[in-house]
């Protein structure tokens, strides 16, 4: 894989959605992943996404049940990059439902360990392993290339808060941001209000994709509370 530009002003087109998207929802210093309880289902949604957008799969909205609406693959239509080439051959398996997409996609293939792994080759984290009392080994990853991911940021502010017109790429990292949840962490950077909140959803219902995340991250957070409530009154 090449290095990004790094040049500021500069996305490298070669990154994938599910790339930027990490790099945006990361600590800059911690490594910490805003999201990570459900942060499977973000991932996948942002490789649905990137598959839809070039025509590598297909929703068919006539078909649609208790999983959403069903996803297929489009022959002849194979990616290059080898992590949507799996997840597009995951989909060609058999005709699902957009949420258990998601979880098989957002958990196999499209895992965070596969996203930091390419983010570290490209030079975009930093790995770091070092041994506590000499015996326990402990990994920490941290963003190394700031610029870019700055470059990144200054592309979805200007969307949400500036009122630019949106790629298809900024428009699916805005509205992939907004279903996740994680869109208010980034607030020192892309300041959290009203406007930006409506903006953010109105990107986010454009994309099937990005609808199947929110929907999905709410179910969850739905299920948690349940379970909180339950362990609450039986103690």
């Amino acid at each position: 894989m090449q290095k990004p530009k790094q040049n500021e002003n500069e996305i490298d087109n070669d990154m994938l959605t599910v790339e930027d998207l990490t790099l945006l929802m990361m600590d800059d210093t911690s490594g910490a992943i805003a999201g990570a309880g459900t942060l499977y289902y973000t991932l996948g949604g942002a490789l649905l996404v990137e598959l839809g957008l070039g025509g590598h799969i297909r929703a068919d909205e006539n078909d649609t049940g208790l999983n959403g609406v069903k996803v297929h693959a489009v022959a002849g239509r194979t990616p290059s990059d080898p992590l949507l080439r799996a997840a597009q051959a995951k989909i060609g398996e058999r005709v699902r439902g957009v949420q258990t997409l998601l979880i098989e996609i957002g958990t196999g293939v499209g895992k965070r360990e596969a996203v930091l792994d390419r983010l570290v080759e490209r030079g975009l984290l930093r790995q770091e392993t070092k041994k506590t009392l000499g015996l326990f080994r402990t990994t920490s990853i941290s963003v190394a290339d700031t610029g870019y991911k700055k470059a990144l940021v200054e592309r979805v502010r200007a969307v949400l808060v500036d009122g630019a017109e949106p790629d298809d790429r900024t428009a699916a990292l805005a509205g992939l941001l907004s279903a996740s949840g994680t869109l208010p962490t980034l607030h020192r950077s892309i300041p959290w209000s009203g406007k930006v909140y409506k903006r953010a959803k109105e990107l986010e219902r454009s994309s099937w994709g990005a609808e199947a995340v929110n929907a999905a991250v709410l179910r969850t957070v739905a299920a948690v509370a349940a379970g909180t409530a339950v362990a609450v009154t039986s103690s």
